[in-house]
């Protein structure tokens, strides 16, 4: 009895596991190959719930979107044996499961051979031209003929490479450096000469302001010397003329211009002999002068 009730059990659960082995869900954006037995039978498109022969189907999914492939850089040699650090990443689809399951099995297989086939291509391409052109508006012609090489080479196989773009160009880093130090020498001469051309006219500068400082200051000079000769004329022409009009108060302001001159350069005693001529204008005073003619006759 306890038997019996197990049989139907057993059969339940066979048919269930039978009918969740028969369908499959096929998501947006996917497709599937159907194979049988290791041989293709089919190949979903359409998303939504699917059947397959129960374990004897295998469904292999596919993703249908585009996929993204940015190989690392490499080193390429120019047509003028110029080295530069390339890199190109490349934009596909899988278009045709059946093609793409029979040729390179596996998404990847399918990378390892599109990077391989790009990088020789770029090779190839880049090796056809020099530094020069490839940073002009040819290059984008050059990434062309790689995208068609590439999409030529691929199409047989199910897959549709849609894009094959330049990410980055760049000198290796040895050549950048020796670059690099060739422009900091040549900043370093130029900055030499132009120091050199500012001390000479530095130099030039100094000495035509001293030459024009030692111009100036003999004219001056010169002008001084006519001034002050002129002045020493005219004080000694009015000293005459007032020499002249009263010679006696003109020889007493002298003699008390001598003493102020002897007396302040004396020490405290001066010793002079009562009779001395140097004491008579301070002895009497100013002399009288009879007869002296009134001023302005």
């Amino acid at each position: 009895m306890k038997g019996n009730r197990l049989f139907p059990l057993g059969l339940a659960a066979v048919a269930l596991f039978v009918g969740l082995s028969s369908f499959y869900t096929l998501n947006e954006g996917d497709n599937a190959l159907i194979v049988r037995l290791g041989a293709p039978v089919g190949v979903e498109k359409t998303p939504g719930l699917k059947f397959k022969a129960p374990f004897i189907d295998t469904v292999i999914v596919n993703d249908a979107r585009l996929l993204f492939l940015e190989p690392p850089s490499e080193q390429v040699i120019l047509g003028d044996q110029k080295r530069i650090v390339a890199q190109i990443y490349t934009r596909f689809r899988i278009v045709d499961p059946l093609r793409f399951y029979q040729s390179l099995r596996n998404l990847g297989e399918a990378r390892a051979q599109l990077s391989q086939v790009v990088s020789t291509a770029m090779r190839r391409e880049f090796g056809q031209i020099n530094l020069p052109a490839l940073l002009s508006p040819r290059r984008r012609e050059v990434v062309q003929n790689v995208h068609a090489d590439v999409s030529a080479k691929f199409a047989p196989l199910g897959v549709e490479v849609t894009e094959v773009r330049l990410h980055r160009a760049d000198l290796p880093l040895e050549t950048s450096q020796a670059i690099y130090d060739r422009m900091k020498s040549e900043r370093q001469r130029e900055a030499k000469e132009l120091r050199a051309q500012g001390f000479e006219w530095a130099q030039q500068i100094q000495s035509r302001a001293d030459r024009d400082r030692t111009v100036i200051l003999s004219q001056a000079q010169r002008n001084a010397q006519i001034t002050r000769g002129e002045g020493e004329a005219e004080a000694s022409r009015v000293l005459a003329e007032a020499q002249k009009g009263d010679p006696a108060f003109y020889q007493f302001y002298r003699s008390l211009q001598s003493y102020r001159t002897a007396l302040a350069e004396s020490g405290p005693v001066l010793l002079l002999a009562p009779d001395a001529e140097f004491l008579r204008a301070l002895k009497s005073g100013p002399q009288e002068t009879r007869g002296r003619p009134e001023p302005g006759k």
